[in-house]
């Protein structure tokens, strides 16, 4: 029987960072997988395979609406499906085999097959054979399956989540989409794009309800200006197929007008669940909550000492970069060093276009802990460089304490904002204060200098070019 110093349950990206960190750290690693591809949901089915669909599908539409702008003319443009989903499919391999190499390079050992445990240093890894390996430690990290509604039946044809979604092989007529969050917005965007017609169903008062309330504004706003269909405040009730047509009907919440919505595919897209079945905890004494999340403490450690918990199967946002940073937390603490997570800064980002992103604390929330704050905010209209791009939706806006001046809070919608925001985490993560991020020099004519001239509005509302 083969023993190893860690063995890692799952390789997305939480549970194959984790692994590296601790080969790197000398640690004797192997790491399990019950799918073919190493990468997880995020590289095979979620995070990447979605951003190719969203880049392809901009490019046509930037063709299809916005070359005249510039002054060239393209004539009628079509849309290969096929062609297009076999460039998503090769970014998915490419990446993939990126990750093989790296299991190679860190000499870490890739069990395949379907990993449980039978006690709290044995896994069982049931792939072609069935074997069993010793470990001196454990790191669970098997991610999260998409949620859906009890009286939701997923056929998976018809009636599908976003797995299904990104293997489509023809551009839905009319799509309704069940949930106004990340997923349910990005794949949305991605099909009118190419054509569909997009209705999306939120039981919220308002799209992405977990950021900052100006942002899901605007992003509807922007949105249904680009012709998506917008349901918000509403519940479904009822969600039939017949043959090729998909029946949704939906009761606003204030005053039970029911809708009925007919199209010919509905996207469920009404979050994830941790995903531990048949992962065996119970032979190890690991305990889990109500909600199916594994519990662990500060230090992301299970009930049991030596099983350690990353991703998304414990508490916090079911995020790629989160789950990273957990995997390195924990390999660094096996080995003996301090390692630092600040789950208070971890961005969030949503990749429609405008882009919309998020760190610190948002405005309900100020209030609701009756914190002093001051904002300044900063359109993306007044950037020349925005302007320049013919990108000029959108907005930032910076929290910063009334009493101190420093920066709790970062929220953005516009172009380039997934990466903009990295600026925002960083200046959080020292502490700045707005005036420190108005008196540092920006690069001339750049997006960034939004930021800065936001930061110049939450100190004594002295932004230059508004």
């Amino acid at each position: 029987m083969s023993e190893y110093d860690v063995v890692v349950i799952g390789s997305g990206p939480g549970g194959y960072v984790c692994a590296i960190r601790m080969a790197q750290l000398g640690f004797k690693t192997a790491i399990v997988e019950k799918y073919p591809t190493l990468g997880g949901t995020c590289l095979n089915v979620g995070c990447i395979p979605s951003k190719a669909w969203l880049e392809s599908s901009e490019r046509f539409y930037d063709a299809s609406h916005h070359f005249a702008d510039h002054g060239i003319e393209t004539g009628k443009v079509k849309v290969d499906i096929s062609k297009m989903s076999a460039r998503v499919q090769k970014v998915v391999s490419d990446t993939c085999g990126g990750i093989d190499f790296l299991m190679k390079k860190n000499k870490i050992e890739v069990l395949r097959g379907v990993g449980s445990l039978k006690d709290k240093n044995t896994v069982v890894v049931k792939g072609e054979k069935e074997i069993e390996v010793k470990a001196k430690n454990i790191v669970l990290a098997t991610g999260s399956k998409p949620s859906t509604l009890p009286f939701i039946k997923l056929d998976k044809e018809r009636v599908i989540t976003s797995t299904e979604a990104l293997k489509l092989e023809e551009v839905p007529k009319h799509l309704v989409v069940i949930g106004g969050g990340v997923i349910g917005l990005e794949m949305g965007q991605v099909f009118l794009r190419l054509g569909a017609k997009v209705s999306v169903v939120e039981y919220a008062d308002s799209m992405i309800a977990a950021m900052d309330s100006e942002l899901g504004k605007n992003l509807q706003r922007v949105l249904k200006k680009q012709g998506m269909e917008f349901y918000a405040g509403h519940g479904v009730t009822s969600v039939e197929r017949k043959g090729k047509k998909v029946t949704v009907v939906a009761k606003k919440n204030k005053d039970g007008k029911e809708v009925k919505i007919e199209s010919d595919y509905c996207l469920v897209a009404v979050g994830r669940r941790p995903f531990t079945d048949g992962l065996g905890l119970e032979n190890a004494g690991v305990q889990v909550d109500e909600r199916g999340v594994v519990v662990t403490d500060h230090n992301l450690q299970t009930s049991v000492p030596n099983i350690y918990a990353i991703g998304d199967i414990v508490k916090g946002p079911m995020l790629a970069h989160k789950a990273e940073e957990e995997g390195v937390y924990v390999a660094e603490l096996l080995a003996g060093q301090k390692p630092h997570l600040n789950y208070n800064l971890i961005p969030g980002v949503v990749y429609t276009w405008p882009e919309v992103s998020s760190v610190g604390q948002t405005e309900e929330q100020l209030k609701a802990s009756k914190v002093p704050y001051k904002k300044g905010s900063f359109p993306f209209k007044a950037s020349g460089r925005a302007r320049a791009g013919n990108e000029s939706d959108g907005l930032i806006k910076v929290l910063a304490h009334k009493d101190t001046d420093e920066i709790l809070g970062v929220h953005m919608i516009g172009p380039r904002c997934a990466d903009l925001i990295g600026e925002a985490v960083v200046a959080m993560e020292f502490r700045a204060s707005a005036e420190d991020i108005a008196r540092i020099c920006h690069g001339h004519p750049t997006y960034t200098e939004s930021f800065k001239e936001a930061c110049l509005a939450a100190t004594e509302d002295r932004a230059i070019h508004i």
